[in-house]
């Protein structure tokens, strides 16, 4: 891995000659990501990322914090005793420059520190899975890392909506796999990152999945296609 999104945090948090992020998928054309975005305060999040921040509590763990938004509103605003993950170094190390205390560069899979009250997945938290071939060991992970009475707080977005559709309403979807299961590709200053697996969940589908792995889960906001759900143990 590059780390090319963490090398675009640390030269915007530095001003070392920031330029935008480029993303695309094996479905959708280049498209532009400022930086920038990943510095925004409470008030410029959207409603998804603000409700789940309201409702985060007790010990929290932030997975793929990026540059740390999220973790640093929960540490200063709410005081909670939050850790920031993610698998980017530059991403954490400027996490801990913005004084998030507790930030950790280590894929989820291999964390094992302790358990927490809430966990956090935000910005497409069900990207992580990859895909449906593997969603199990995820969610058996962020079992094991939720305390008893403990919340996972998730977002993701039907992409059902990007298909092309017949004259009835009938949607073209693939006939391989699941539609969500995307590939997708970072581009920072003329280099690319090799494309990773990345999965946007329809709601039912991450509901069975959940379920099939011992969680109880809630929606607690619709957002157009996007949605914020709730997971607890059963």
């Amino acid at each position: 891995m590059k780390d090319l999104m963490g090398s675009a945090i640390w030269d915007y948090f530095h001003n070392e000659n920031p330029e935008d992020l480029q993303t695309e998928t094996s479905i959708s054309e280049l498209d532009e990501l400022p930086v920038e975005y990943l510095f925004r305060d409470f008030e410029e999040m959207n409603d998804i990322e603000q409700k789940a921040l309201k409702l985060s509590q007790g010990k929290t763990l932030d997975i793929g914090a990026g540059a740390g938004s999220h973790s640093l509103y929960l540490q200063n605003e709410r005081n909670l005793d939050v850790i920031a993950l993610d698998i980017s170094p530059k991403s954490i190390e400027v996490c801990k420059s913005r004084g998030i205390k507790k930030a950790v560069s280590e894929n989820m899979l291999h964390f094992s520190e302790e358990t927490f009250d809430t966990i956090l997945l935000l910005m497409n938290g069900t990207g992580i899975f990859q895909s449906l071939n593997v969603i199990d060991i995820y969610l058996e992970k962020l079992y094991s890392l939720l305390n008893t009475n403990g919340q996972v707080l998730i977002d993701s977005t039907d992409i059902l909506y990007m298909f092309d559709k017949d004259e009835d309403g009938g949607v073209y979807i693939p006939a391989e796999g699941y539609y969500g299961e995307l590939d997708y590709t970072v581009h920072y200053k003329g280099e690319s990152e090799d494309p990773i697996k990345w999965l946007y969940l329809d709601f039912n589908t991450l509901k069975n999945a959940a379920e099939h792995n011992g969680f109880q889960i809630e929606k607690v906001l619709q957002d157009e296609d996007s949605y914020l759900a709730k997971l607890t143990k059963k």
